[in-house]
């Protein structure tokens, strides 16, 4: 019989991603989102359910009765909000979420819990960040993030919870939402624009969306990873004035003005990863290159644009 993966936020870009190759592999694949997403975005073979992961009844409610194997948890947003300007409702949502998630699933069925953390876990360490450092966040989103690792480390230590934390930095690729950092640069380079951007000094770690999932499905049956905190990422450092100008040169296109917005308050200005724990244990290592990818993801725009 298939097994059963329960996909928590399974409607946005890594989750529908994930939903699409679990569906492949045979999983019996559940999306849990807390609307119902449009049909022009629903997979086939694939159940979909809705409920507010912060309302315990409201999830109970909603859960199947049936084991579930295997739970990925993608729940919540990217907010840097203030705490009393947004930031507490974040917080809220990732900690009480996933609190409410173990307290209604079975954990004598479960294979793994995988939780879907941050680099933001590491708040402004030293770069390239590795999973020995302690956790210091510096929003509230952070800290929902840390507060979701340090129970689930606890829960393993303490009651044999099967469970892992996987931190992404930053994932990108085809589809992602508009808003996010590479569309915005891209469409506006597509759109031939004028657009102002920071100095761009910021070294960050870009990994493509089909070596992120990758690593999630070979969490899933290596009991090794419990109790562990895990980088995926590319472990290569690229500015952020590199990126933009990487893309503008291959479209052709955009007129970034570097300069003009300023650096966030306390932002890290070294942000990448080192991986070698993913390549001991996971044996996992991304397979497409940043410009590779790149070139895929500024194609599917050009299509959607087309």
């Amino acid at each position: 019989m298939s097994k059963t993966l329960l996909i928590v936020g399974g409607t946005g870009f890594i989750g529908r991603s994930l939903a699409e190759h679990s569906v492949q592999k045979g999983f019996k694949t559940i999306v849990l989102s807390l609307t119902e997403p449009k049909d022009n975005i629903k997979l086939h073979n694939v159940t979909y359910i809705q409920a507010d992961i912060t309302r315990l009844n409201e999830l109970r409610g909603c859960l199947p009765q049936a084991p579930i194997d295997y739970v990925v948890n993608l729940s919540g947003y990217i907010n840097h909000a203030d705490f009393l300007n947004g930031g507490r409702e974040t917080l809220d949502t990732h900690f009480i979420g996933v609190q409410n998630l173990l307290q209604i699933i079975d954990w004598r069925t479960l294979r793994r819990f995988v939780q879907i953390g941050t680099s933001d876990e590491y708040g402004s360490q030293a770069a390239p960040q590795n999973e020995e450092m302690s956790a210091r966040p510096i929003s509230s989103y952070s800290v929902g993030k840390t507060a979701s690792t340090l129970l689930l480390q606890t829960l393993f230590r303490t009651e044999a919870l099967p469970s892992v934390v996987l931190r992404l930095f930053l994932v990108y690729g085809p589809g992602q939402n508009n808003k996010r950092f590479l569309p915005q640069i891209i469409n506006g380079c597509l759109s031939n624009a004028v657009f102002s951007v920071s100095a761009g000094q910021q070294l960050r770690d870009f990994c493509y969306i089909d070596d992120v999932v990758d690593g999630i499905f070979l969490c899933l049956e290596n009991d090794n990873v419990n109790g562990e905190v895990i980088n995926l990422a590319s472990g290569r450092a690229i500015s952020i004035r590199e990126a933009i100008e990487y893309i503008s040169e291959t479209i052709d296109g955009g007129n970034p003005e570097f300069g003009k917005i300023a650096y966030r308050a306390g932002e890290n200005m070294e942000l990448y990863a080192d991986i070698s724990k993913a390549q001991r244990i996971l044996d996992w290592k991304p397979k497409i290159k940043f410009e590779d990818g790149v070139n895929i993801t500024v194609n599917h725009y050009r299509k959607e644009g087309n």
